[in-house]
Order: structure tokens, then sequence, then C-alpha cells
């Protein structure tokens, strides 16, 4: 994530929750991504919620995995982490300011599973694939990283769905609500300038992962938000970390 990326979240943080708040099926589908990361690491003893911003998508692995798992939040965003570290937690769940692409920064060992929610699209293009090669390798062999994010194919309809709903709703509401007004202007412009879901799924098999999947959600949503499943290979990869 840029440095002007980051400010924005910074600025945006104290009306982060009401605008999600008012996104319907925000929160449902965070609970999916967290479901679906605990289906696929059913034993987990260490979980990573990378980009975890104000802790709306801690609390949907919380809720999928317990208290008895640990869970990191790591967030580039000060201001994001003061709003997640401001909300009651259990002594299992903590928080780590860390980017992308280093985790080796925050991590004392390998983890089980990592959660990305609307991450790798504010990432820069020219640093995605090192920072899902970072990820693969701070998973221990057998793990696996859920990704759920916003990317069009190039279809015309999802593209101009997406545009009404961005710069129609999305950002008059960020206005009216004291929202960061920049933070969402980047929100609709990221989306279009991401990968479509083939390219990043491409990107994920690259970058080492095996056992790669992609679905999308039904609704407004259909063909723009798009969950994504991968694993590390249980053999670990000559040049990963063990």
């Amino acid at each position: 994530m840029s440095e002007h990326v980051t400010r924005a979240f910074d600025a945006g943080a104290r009306r982060y929750d009401l605008l999600t708040s008012l996104n319907p099926g925000y929160h449902a589908h965070l609970r999916r991504a967290a479901t679906a990361l605990a289906e696929a690491v059913p034993h987990a003893r260490t979980i990573v919620d990378l980009g975890c911003g104000s802790g709306a998508s801690t609390r949907a692995l919380l809720d999928a995995f317990g208290a008895g798992v640990r869970i990191i939040g790591v967030d580039a965003s000060p201001g994001m982490l003061a709003e997640a570290r401001a909300k009651q937690w259990p002594a299992s769940v903590t928080f780590q300011q860390g980017r992308a692409g280093a985790l080796g920064d925050v991590l004392d060992g390998p983890v089980d599973g990592v959660l990305a929610c609307y991450l790798f699209r504010n990432v820069p293009a020219d640093a995605r694939d090192a920072a899902l090669r970072d990820t693969h390798d701070h998973l221990a062999p057998g793990g696996a990283l859920v990704a759920q994010d916003y990317a069009l194919d190039g279809s015309p309809a999802p593209r101009a769905v997406w545009t009404t709903v961005a710069l129609g709703v999305v950002r008059p509401l960020a206005t009216v609500t004291g929202g960061n007004r920049a933070l969402y202007s980047h929100l609709h412009r990221s989306v279009i300038d991401f990968d479509a879901p083939a390219a990043f799924a491409d990107r994920l098999v690259a970058a080492g992962f095996d056992d790669v999947a992609r679905s999308t959600v039904t609704g407004w949503q259909h063909q723009i938000l798009h969950l994504f499943r991968a694993r590390r290979p249980a053999q670990p990869v000559e040049g990963s970390l063990p």
C-alpha cells in the first residue's frame, strides 16, 4: 500500500465503521470469507488478518475460529489500527502495524492461515506478486489464504454497476457522514485498475499457491465481489520459509 493511500485510510478511520455499516451485505461477506478460511484450516493455531483495517474482518475471524486460536491483525494504517484496538477483544487477538509483502517484520514464525479482505487491490501492481509470494512463504506447508476483493473482468455491465454505486452512492455518503472523500474516490479507481479475477488467480499460482479457486456473490455485487481460495503446498518449496 502506498503512503498516500495509507494516509487516506488514516483520515477516514473515524468514520470507516459507519460507512461500512451502510453497505448491505458487507459484514455477511466478511463472515463468508472467514468461514471459508476456517473450513480450509480447521485445526489452525495462528491466523493472520492481513489488512485488518478497523477490525471488522478480525471479528469475523474470531466468530469463525473462536478465542482458542491466535489471531494477529496486521495493517499499515495507524488510524485504522487505533479503531481496531479500541474494541473489546480476548487475549488471543492482537494487532500489529505492518504491510503486505513484509510479514517477516511482524511474525515470529509460519502461520496456518491468512485472511486478506479488500487488500491486494491496494497493493501497487508492481509490488503485488512479491506481496503474494511473501504471504505464501509465511504460511506453514498446507496453510491457506482466503482473499476477498472487488475485481472486474472487463464486462461492461459489472463495470457500469460498480461506477454507479461507487460514485453515485458511496462517495456522496462519505461526504454526508464526514468520511474521507479522497478515500472513496480511491476505492472507485482501485477497483477499475485492479486485476481481472482470472488474472489475480494466475498471480496466486505464480506465487506458488495450489488448489486455487474463486467464486463470486449473488445480488448487485455479482461478478464484482470475488472470493479467492488458495493453499501453500503441503510439501515445502525450495527457497521458501520452513
